[in-house]
């Protein structure tokens, strides 16, 4: 009879073991860190790390990880199969690319923010520039490369449209993207450079002298949205639905961005 008490004692406390090894697991699931990786266009670097930083406070268990970069170059990687969980472009066009090739779903896609393009010189203007028709007076003028830079591409409508682009073609030195124009005209290795109003917000060391009218390039939007492949979505929709709250549109404004609607 000892025997038999002393196995049935052994039987429950391996069971009791076992229910708290289980119960261990779903906890240690529970809180296991989520770790999001958003693409986005290098002029909202600033807006989204403060709103990283108030996400992460409130979600304990997500850590996000940006890749700022060119919206075109973020696109072709996305298209790539980059493990990315949301794209937020500086352009419809960029966006627009995916959604036809089914890597993200319209339906889990909006456009969010607007901008708009400024001329910035250094604060020195040794060439005196203080208009886009002023810009025959640069040696250097500094876009970001159409091809993959929405707004070297806006840039260049806005010269064509003025009827400037084929005087000033030759004189423009282009970047890889809207931050590497900021930086090669802060630092006075070009005479001006165009840029978004966000970017040049952000910098003490030039200064804006004119803005772009609007008829004169495509509208400046930024869309966002949740990749279908993204292997935490229901994580990503939620981000996706925060950046799109009052308390994210705050920040964005904060930061000169208007909303898109």
């Amino acid at each position: 009879m000892k025997k038999f008490n002393s196995l049935f004692a052994s039987l429950l406390l391996l069971v009791g073991i076992l229910a708290g090894c289980g119960n261990q697991e779903s906890n240690s699931n529970t809180n296991e860190q989520v770790e999001l990786t958003i693409s986005a266009a290098a002029s909202l670097q600033e807006s989204l790390e403060e709103l990283q930083k108030n996400y992460e406070k409130e979600h304990s268990t997500i850590k996000i990880t940006y890749n700022f970069g060119g919206s075109g170059a973020l696109q072709q990687q996305i298209s790539q199969g980059a493990p990315v969980d949301l794209f937020f472009s500086a352009a419809e066009d960029k966006f627009d690319e995916l959604v036809s090739n089914g890597a993200i779903d319209q339906k889990q896609g909006t456009d969010l923010l607007a901008n708009e393009l400024v001329l910035v010189v250094p604060k020195k203007n040794e060439k005196h520039i203080q208009s886009f028709e002023d810009l025959k007076n640069a040696d250097k003028i500094a876009i970001g490369t159409p091809e993959t830079v929405p707004a070297g591409k806006y840039g260049v409508e806005t010269l064509q449209n003025m009827d400037i682009w084929e005087e000033l073609q030759s004189k423009v030195v282009y970047t890889k993207d809207v931050r590497q124009v900021l930086t090669y005209t802060e630092t006075e290795n070009v005479d001006a450079g165009i840029v978004y109003k966000t970017d040049a917000l952000v910098s003490e060391k030039v200064d804006i002298v004119a803005t772009a009218k609007e008829d004169t390039h495509t509208p400046i939007i930024y869309p966002v949205g949740v990749i279908k492949d993204s292997k935490h979505i229901k994580e990503a929709e939620d981000f996706y639905n925060y950046l799109q709250s009052d308390e994210a549109l705050k920040v964005f404004k904060k930061y000169g961005f208007q909303g898109a609607h």
